[in-house]
């Protein structure tokens, strides 16, 4: 049974108080609509005092903007990104940066994972057709000008591809770098038997790597080749899936052949881990086989792990790709490109060779 509402003398129902609006709000704080949304968007412009003054008026009046009403003014308060694959550590790491930005803000994010067979500009369009108000793609296997379109209508960040648009901005780690201390690394340690598993390109190789679009695994698969021939070795370079169990049976049968490698430079640490698992079950270790990843996700830190790893804070990227988005939704224009300096941690998982 439920109770009843309290009644006036006259024994009508009282009627429940309307929810607060936006014009309550600043009428309450003293200042206008605009300045109100101002605050509540994080826009540039606000003074300490006013979003002093707006948020305790939110707080005293209960004030809850509503989604619907926000969407009808042009604005849904949230934000999709679109992640390649669900599942790997550094993805996550970005994920968790965006939502610790996010945090104190209106805003929400949406998640549009790519399936295994699905297309990169699917899931950034059907992002664009919920009317989010930004996008932040990370490495999305598309053209630069579909991007710059998408662009136009929707703000956008991109994480991890090496694009110049004045139209969205980026977000990269320096991948020749990362890739330059990882070969660094096993060469000073004696290595000369050093092949590469990385994944799969969304086109062929360029010759050179730098080039507007360029994905981070063509870069740091250009700098293995080129410190490979300086020393007149072979490269080898082995392409694979996102995921580990390939990269795993691939590294049993590196290990079965005539001449197996002494050092692997992993393309990420998802497919580090695969690499580790199929050195363990053959009964060796760092000596034999060194390995060397690329993302420094939690699990490689782990003291039963201990994998040599290139640190490109993922963490960071993700809470600079909401700055961006913010930026870009508070007015800015001006195109900004970041990149972040990659430092290797050296770890148990590599060693000098056994055997030169």
């Amino acid at each position: 049974m439920t109770s009843a509402q309290p009644t006036p003398d006259n024994g009508s129902p009282v009627p429940k108080p309307r929810p607060s609006t936006i014009e309550d709000v600043a009428r309450e704080a003293g200042v206008s609509r605009a300045a109100v949304s101002k605050v509540i968007r994080n826009a540039y412009g606000v003074s300490e005092r006013m979003r002093t003054q707006v948020e305790a008026a939110i707080e005293r009046l209960e004030y809850r903007p509503r989604v619907a009403a926000r969407a009808m003014r042009g604005a849904s308060f949230t934000l999709g990104f679109e992640i390649p694959q669900v599942g790997n550590d550094f993805l996550t790491m970005i994920v968790d940066g965006a939502t610790e930005a996010l945090a104190a803000t209106p805003y929400q994010m949406i998640i549009a994972p790519l399936g295994r067979e699905q297309k990169s500009d699917v899931a950034i369009n059907s992002l664009a057709d919920r009317q989010v108000d930004g996008i932040v793609a990370i490495a999305p296997r598309v053209d630069p000008a579909w991007l710059e379109r998408i662009a136009e209508r929707t703000p956008l960040v991109m994480i991890g591809r090496h694009d110049r648009s004045d139209r969205y901005d980026t977000i990269t780690g320096d991948d020749r770098s990362g890739a330059e201390q990882v070969m660094s690394h096993l060469i000073e340690l004696g290595h000369r038997r050093i092949v590469h598993l990385t994944i799969h390109p969304s086109r062929p190789e360029p010759p050179w790597a730098g080039q507007a679009g360029d994905e981070p695994h063509v870069i740091r698969t250009a700098v293995y080749r080129e410190r490979m021939l300086a020393l007149g070795l072979e490269p080898s370079v082995i392409h694979t899936l996102f995921d580990g169990s390939e990269a795993h049976e691939v590294t049993r049968a590196l290990l079965d052949s005539p001449e197996p490698p002494t050092a692997i430079f992993a393309g990420n640490d998802t497919l580090a881990i695969g690499i580790l698992s199929a050195i363990a079950e053959a009964g060796l270790d760092e000596r034999d086989v060194s390995v060397v990843g690329y993302d420094d996700v939690p699990i490689a830190r782990h003291p039963l792990v201990s994998l040599t790893s290139v640190d490109q804070d993922g963490v960071t990227m993700g809470r600079e790709a909401a700055r961006l988005l913010l930026e870009r939704l508070a007015g800015r224009t001006t195109a900004v490109q970041l990149e972040n300096a990659p430092r290797l941690h050296e770890r148990r998982s590599s060693a000098r060779p056994r055997r030169p």
